[in-house]
């Protein structure tokens, strides 16, 4: 995973290095709608938040990259059914990520962008009541796929996500597949 950050860093600084057209940066703030695909969660969405700073860097008049490092808090529940090895699992599962999206931006008109590309997670937070005889439910990283738009106004930014989990998250056994997916709507602020 140090290394997926690593290439991410590189990247970002060799398009600053390059970027010819604009360069912004910013912070952003929104809430969450998650859940954790798998029979072991409820599949409803839960609420929680997320928080950051981001860049958008324009390589031409209507493209661009938007790399970004956001704390995002997923959090869910339990299923009230689990298999004997899930029942261990708190009743509320709140999982902390350090998210490195590097998302590629296409906007038709000033007004609007349109965003795509992966996202790289660290897990740097979870609850401390998640271990079971010495094995860690979750995963240390989560890889995903962001697709969203954005109303770029002055200097407000108004966006809309989905984030759909790539990998499985789980670390108990290889029973069961659990999967993220994610709502984030936020504002942001450009410098």
């Amino acid at each position: 995973m140090r290394k997926i950050l690593f290439v991410a860093l590189l990247v970002f600084s060799g398009t600053l290095l390059h970027a010819q057209t604009g360069f912004r940066l910013g912070v952003k703030a929104g809430a969450n709608l998650n859940k954790i695909d798998g029979q072991s969660f409820d599949q409803g969405f839960n609420f929680s938040y997320h928080a950051g700073a981001f860049a958008e860097i324009d390589f031409a008049k209507r493209w661009g990259i938007q790399p970004e490092v956001i704390w995002s808090q997923t959090a869910t529940k339990p299923a009230t059914n689990l298999d004997a090895i899930y029942t261990t699992l708190p009743t509320n599962v709140k999982l902390d990520y350090l998210m490195v999206p590097i998302l590629l931006r296409y906007s038709p008109i000033g007004l609007l962008s349109f965003v795509a590309g992966p996202q790289f997670g660290v897990l740097i937070n979870k609850n401390e009541n998640l271990l079971s005889n010495g094995q860690q439910a979750f995963k240390s990283g989560d890889f995903s796929m962001v697709l969203g738009a954005q109303v770029n106004l002055k200097v407000l930014r108004i966006y809309g996500r989905y984030n759909i989990g790539l990998q499985n998250i789980n670390d108990f056994t290889d029973q069961q597949k659990w999967n993220t997916q994610q709502v984030q709507l936020g504002l942001g602020l450009k410098f």
